[in-house]
């Protein structure tokens, strides 16, 4: 079975509905992962990704905060989702496909802007979230599953348009990226994106602060796709949609994309 899957972090699924239709007409992934819905799962305007045959949805929200969702062509079974640290946040859901892969979809919170636990509570929240997300992989070892989504570290220095600049700025700190590794390793992932472009310059997330963000493109790659190593080999054809930050009224992150022969 060969399904193309895309993540997008769409910054409130109501206000940039259309943008989500967009997406679904122009590129047709099989599978759609969004973060940041902002809002209660009952109020997700799926009739019209329906009627594009996104005739299934596994998700979990809030209202006006967070919130994770996965539609999709092919069948899901919902898998349930975790209340990451006991936050009580819709950060996380998960879903399974006909051919029984099993698709994680995160909101890995931002962190606030002072990168010190002491200093900033949401920042040793996003420690603890990675911490546990590592904890679950080593107890419950992942095997053909995919995870994606929001993940707001960039890792690399390739993953960010000046590292010496951001070396000190919540999503590319050492802490953070040690941490996010640590999670990597314990399940066995592999970073679908950087297999299949494995150097150069990557990004999937723009400031709204920068109105030229286009041309003075001081990015980050907060967005990822990971596979379990059983499977990764499985996946090609990664690409970021950035047309997609410039649509109109768009999401600061643009759309990930791979595609899995499975």
């Amino acid at each position: 079975m060969t399904f193309t899957l895309a993540t997008w972090n769409i910054n409130s699924v109501r206000l940039r509905e259309g943008l989500v239709t967009k997406l679904l007409q122009e590129e047709a992934p099989d599978v759609l992962c969004l973060q940041e819905c902002k809002s209660p799962v009952d109020k997700i305007p799926v009739e019209g990704f329906q009627a594009l045959g996104y005739t299934h949805m596994v998700a979990r929200g809030q209202k006006g905060y967070n919130g994770v969702a996965i539609l999709s062509r092919l069948p899901l079974e919902d898998m349930g989702g975790h209340d990451l640290i006991g936050m009580g946040h819709a950060r996380h859901v998960a879903a399974r496909l006909p051919n029984g892969v099993v698709i994680h979809n995160y909101y890995i919170p931002a962190g606030g802007d002072i990168p010190d636990r002491a200093e900033n509570e949401k920042f040793g929240q996003k420690l603890d979230v990675l911490t546990e997300m590592r904890d679950r992989f080593r107890s419950e070892k992942p095997s053909r599953a995919i995870l994606v989504g929001d993940l707001n570290i960039a890792p690399r220095e390739d993953d960010v348009w000046n590292h010496k600049a951001l070396l000190k700025i919540v999503s590319h700190t050492p802490v953070e990226v040690a941490h996010l590794e640590d999670a990597r390793a314990a399940g066995g992932w592999v970073d679908v994106t950087r297999a299949d472009i494995p150097s150069g310059p990557l990004f999937s997330w723009w400031s709204y602060r920068s109105p030229e963000w286009d041309s003075a493109d001081k990015g980050r790659r907060l967005d990822h796709i990971w596979a379990t190593g059983d499977i990764a080999a499985a996946g090609s054809g990664s690409r970021v949609l950035r047309a997609a930050r410039g649509w109109e009224q768009p999401s600061d992150h643009a759309p990930v994309f791979a595609t899995f022969d499975l």
